[in-house]
């Protein structure tokens, strides 16, 4: 089934968990990676209410904090995503995101492999590299876990934006 969103639900399968886990996990990834950031950060906001429980709990191998709860995994997002967007849009960076389904043991849990390419105006790139694995209760993801996170090439500057972008034609001048 498509929605008006265009996001396939898994939520009408009535096969065993392995196949209804594995239809949620494809119909959640190609949502991802068709969300396009550079016409929106909330496509992905969309995606994240539809496919995450309220009870969700994510966490990395990078920090020891797990975040519990819908709305401190959205405040996550929007402080990720928004900034992406005006970059994207306003800055003129390219993004593009990649995803490899994994095999794995158990039933309700996925593994998945992500790559986000992200390359300025000026050629110079960076690339994020990591696993995730999700557990899914039914179709929503209950807890999620990224791990072997990879950083290739340096951070991207003002340069690598549009000749613009956070730059002022005027000079600062102090009141009179």
């Amino acid at each position: 089934m498509i929605d008006q969103h265009n996001l396939i639900t898994a939520d009408r399968f009535n096969g065993d968990v392995y196949n209804s886990s594995q239809a949620s996990e494809l119909a959640l990834n190609g949502a991802i990676l068709r969300a396009e950031i550079g016409r929106s950060y909330e496509e992905f906001l969309e995606v994240f209410d539809k496919f995450y429980a309220d009870d969700i709990e994510v966490s990395s191998a990078e920090s020891r904090e797990t975040i519990r709860g819908k709305q401190m995994v959205l405040s996550f997002l929007v402080n990720f995503l928004a900034p992406l967007h005006v970059m994207v849009e306003v800055g003129g960076l390219s993004v593009s995101v990649q995803q490899t389904r994994l095999p794995q043991d158990t039933a309700n849990e996925t593994h998945s492999a992500w790559r986000l390419d992200i390359a300025g105006v000026s050629g110079k790139r960076c690339t994020l590299k990591w696993y995730a694995i999700r557990r899914w209760k039914g179709a929503s993801v209950v807890y999620e876990y990224h791990y072997d996170h990879h950083h290739i090439g340096g951070p991207l500057t003002l340069n690598d934006l549009h000749s613009d972008f956070g730059r002022s034609d005027t000079e600062p001048r102090l009141p009179s």
